[in-house]
């Protein structure tokens, strides 16, 4: 692609894209000591609202990071705004009781709670982090080209050529990465009907105050659409099931809000429709998709972004383990077969979910909500070890358990409920156990070990945790979490009695 003697800069991993996914994915090697380079074909962060909704596992992700103060923070304007609320118009709304799930209290599902930051919010603060963090981040830097070959990736950066040992194409739903790897996507495609999200500002909030919200829906016949807090008071989105954005918007907007609103101003109008398509291949030799690029849907499980955060996540830390030395290559063929099925489950379950919302017959198959915001999907192929037939973790109901391939269970560690379990790894591995922890510490091979007496935690049972918190491997061997774990570096099959099967 390039002369050799052209003197052409390095990086360790090339991210494609500065969205919330790109931000997150080279916060999250740079956390594990990997050199990154980050580019955004735009000059500045996005200019709308668009992702709101952090869910529990994305913000156990910025709480390893050191970012979740910091998210916090950011969200600071639509704290307490998680109701819903429906009215002819925003003056008549009724704010709903929060959701509550069958059968008593919510569960304390993590150490973070979840938050509300518009993703213009968000952005910048990543942006900031990332650099602070020592990402080399380039705006206004396009990907124009990029070639592999056995040793790396040779990206053209609008003439002037990197070479990255590998990419991460972060770079949306038109993923020019994808389209220049030939990646194909299935899916439902189109899920429900054409609409048009505006965009406006107006003071609202002496409106809303005591009755703040996250979602309003709004049931006037001549201006029917839902309503989207942004920060609470002045900036707001409206969206209807319209494919025209030619209307009167201004007037519609003052109809659906029911009161005078003499400084309103539409920023822009932007149709879309709906979409459930996922990669037929999360990699492609040294380039790995993530995000939207990897993954639509639609947006009423607010799924999207934070399933690409757990992407990001999961890439992470398999990245630096090859690039460390401690891992074979072969370890990022698990991500696809990890990643994948669940960017088919989260879009899956976003698309039963705009069904529901449409009204649309049968059986919606829908999984517990708690099970969708923890990262409660189980992998069952990939960087994992089974002691024993597999125990499949439940859809329909929030019970976690340790299980194989799942996220660990939040239980605090201490009286002052500083350290979670959640907390014991990442960036490096950890063992969890129940019991006398001293013959577990005598094999670890260095990985921390941590006691805890719990309900999903019989009496001298281990848990081997990887760096993104999954349990790898679940058993009563102290020997096997150091056998499993350089089985699973080596990307072979591994078991607990041995280091290879068959």
């Amino acid at each position: 692609m390039y002369n050799v003697h052209v003197n052409v800069q390095r990086t360790q991993v090339l991210v494609v894209g500065g969205g919330l996914v790109g931000l997150t994915a080279a916060l999250v090697l740079r956390h594990h000591g990997v050199d990154v380079t980050l580019v955004e074909r735009h000059r500045t962060c996005s200019p709308q609202p668009k992702a709101r909704r952090l869910h529990f596992r994305s913000m156990e992700v910025f709480r390893e990071l050191g970012l979740a103060p910091a998210v916090h923070e950011a969200a600071r304007d639509l704290a307490g705004h998680d109701h819903m609320a429906v009215g002819r118009t925003l003056a008549e709304a009724e704010r709903l009781p929060l959701w509550q799930p069958p059968g008593g209290p919510v569960p304390e599902v993590g150490p973070e709670p979840p938050c509300l930051v518009a993703q213009d919010v968000l952005e910048p603060v990543l942006r900031a982090a990332a650099r602070d963090a020592g990402a080399d981040v380039r705006f206004g830097t396009a990907l124009t080209g990029f070639a592999q070959d056995a040793d790396g990736v040779v990206a053209d950066l609008g003439g002037r050529p990197l070479r990255a040992e590998y990419v991460v194409a972060a770079d949306g739903a038109r993923s020019g990465v994808r389209t220049a790897l030939g990646i194909r996507r299935s899916g439902r495609g189109a899920v429900g009907e054409p609409a048009v999200s505006v965009y406006f500002r107006a003071d609202l909030a002496s409106v809303v105050r005591g009755r703040e919200f996250n979602l309003c829906t709004i049931q006037h016949p001549e201006a029917t659409g839902t309503l989207a807090s942004v920060d609470g008071h002045s900036r707001w989105v409206f969206m209807a099931a319209s494919g025209r954005t030619d209307r009167d918007w201004p007037a519609v907007l003052r109809t659906a809000l029911g009161v005078a609103v003499p400084d309103l101003e539409v920023l822009s109008v932007l149709p879309w429709r709906a979409e459930m398509l996922v990669a037929d291949r999360y990699s492609a030799g040294r380039v790995h998709l993530a995000g939207d690029a990897a993954h639509v849907m639609p947006p009423y499980a607010a799924m999207g972004a934070n399933t690409g955060i757990s992407d990001a996540h999961e890439l992470g830390w398999k990245l630096a383990a090859v690039l460390s030395g401690d891992a074979a290559p072969a370890l990022l063929d698990t991500y696809d077969a990890e990643r994948r099925p669940a960017g088919w489950f989260a879009a899956d379950q976003s698309a039963r979910r705009a069904d529901q919302m449409s009204g649309a017959a049968g059986d919606p198959g829908l999984a517990h909500p708690l099970v969708l915001v923890a990262g409660g999907f189980q992998y069952t192929d990939g960087a994992l070890c089974h002691d024993g037939a597999p125990d499949p973790e439940p859809v329909g109901e929030f019970a976690p358990a340790g299980r194989v391939g799942t996220r660990v269970p939040h239980r605090w560690l201490d009286a002052a409920r500083t350290r979670s379990t959640l907390d014991l790894a990442g960036p490096g591995w950890a063992v969890l156990v129940s019991g006398d922890p001293r013959p577990w510490e005598r094999a670890a091979g260095g990985m921390a070990v941590q006691r805890l007496d719990a309900d999903f935690l019989p009496d001298g049972t281990g848990l081997l945790l990887r760096p993104d918190d999954v349990v790898a491997w679940r058993g009563t061997d102290p020997e096997a979490p150091a056998r499993v774990r350089r089985g699973i570096l080596r990307a072979a099959p591994v078991s607990p009695a041995g280091p290879r099967v068959g």
